[in-house]
């Protein structure tokens, strides 16, 4: 298969490369860029991120820490609160922990080879090979799911993207195909030729430049191309945050948990795997955790939904006007105006700001 494969390799890397010189319009504000700061922070920002959505979180992360020593010394909580609404924190967290590492131990020296770039947190083969090639033209392909759907198509390979076997095949076939003069402008040709023409769902064939041989084109099997061995199960939570609020202050809590929300604020949570009824659950709390009277009213929001890669969460808001200030453990009483000041799951800051809580 793989030898097969490299028979029309030059006519794939000689019309990608066309294309990319007359055809290739796609915009965005680190392309072409030189700066391996810049070029790390825009890859980590995209993500398990579309460009529209991060392109915004990059112009306004570029102004507030235009490098690496700016970034090192960012407050964690501001930190956050830029990050709000691009999900995976954890990518947050990488962000502070690899600027500081550059600025403290390495004297604000960016790693210049592909094998010191992965040893970064957060960084993988993928964001290495671009920011070894767009910042000093190594000859590391990028491969990630637009590139294994490119190759798969047009080579007609039917090996499964999602195994060790396949992942090997086809990291080994990308290097193949590189460019090796260029290839900084090879990878981000690829990429955005998957972004632009051959699309996941609705690909241009018609204006594609590959499509004479492209074996899924002449076949009629575009939509059998990536082949996937398993598909992700998600799970699904259901989310019942109680805000609870005395004199204008509220009740919130920062996330010290292990998960994709650490470091995020949250009001009180009571959490569960089946769907409940928020009115009872309402109540419960009411008068078990916030001792509440039964004559002040609560008012319960709508249900809202936020996908994620692995799960699917159902969140819903009940509000409480206390009688009296309450502890709770790991909890803070905080006033209205720092609500906006602080990081919270997209989801929370949706709702904060459609009710006109963070305005």
């Amino acid at each position: 298969m793989y030898s097969k494969a490299l028979k029309n390799a030059s006519f794939f890397q000689k019309n990608l490369m066309e294309w990319d010189r007359i055809g290739n319009k796609r915009q965005m504000p680190w392309k072409r860029e030189k700066d391996p700061y810049k070029i790390w922070l825009s890859e980590i920002i995209l993500q398990q991120t579309r460009v529209e959505q991060g392109t915004p979180y990059y112009l306004n992360f570029i102004k507030k820490y235009p490098n690496v020593k700016a970034l090192s010394n960012a407050d964690e909580k501001e930190l956050f609160k830029l990050w709000e609404g691009l999900g995976y924190y954890n990518r947050c967290r990488n962000l502070l922990h690899t600027a500081k590492l550059i600025s403290n131990e390495l004297k604000g020296c960016f790693p210049t080879t592909y094998d010191s770039l992965l040893e970064l947190k957060g960084v993988g083969p993928y964001t290495a090979a671009a920011v070894a090639s767009f910042a000093y033209e190594l000859p590391h392909a990028v491969v990630d799911g637009n590139v294994t759907r490119i190759l798969s198509r047009f080579f007609g390979i039917n090996i499964p993207i999602d195994v060790s076997d396949g992942k090997l095949f086809f990291s080994k076939l990308a290097d193949s195909l590189l460019d090796k003069k260029n290839p900084g402008r090879y990878n981000q040709a690829i990429m955005d030729f998957g972004a632009t023409v051959c699309k996941p769902k609705t690909p241009n064939c018609d204006v594609c430049p590959l499509s004479a041989i492209c074996v899924a084109y002449n076949t009629n099997k575009i939509a059998d191309f990536p082949v996937k061995a398993k598909s992700i199960q998600k799970k699904v939570r259901w989310l019942y945050f109680t805000i609870a609020s005395y004199k204008g202050k509220y009740l919130i809590r920062r996330r010290d948990e292990k998960d994709i929300w650490r470091g995020l604020y949250e009001f009180h949570l009571t959490e569960s795997s089946i769907e409940a009824n928020p009115a009872k659950i309402a109540k419960q709390l009411a008068q078990k955790v916030f001792n509440h009277p039964k004559t002040s009213p609560i008012r319960l929001s709508q249900s809202f939904t936020q996908q994620l890669t692995h799960q699917t969460v159902h969140v819903s808001f009940i509000h409480l006007n206390l009688l009296k200030q309450i502890e709770l453990k790991g909890y803070e009483w905080i006033p209205k105006k720092m609500i906006q000041e602080l990081g919270f799951p997209r989801v929370t800051a949706d709702y904060l700001k459609s009710s006109g809580m963070a305005n």
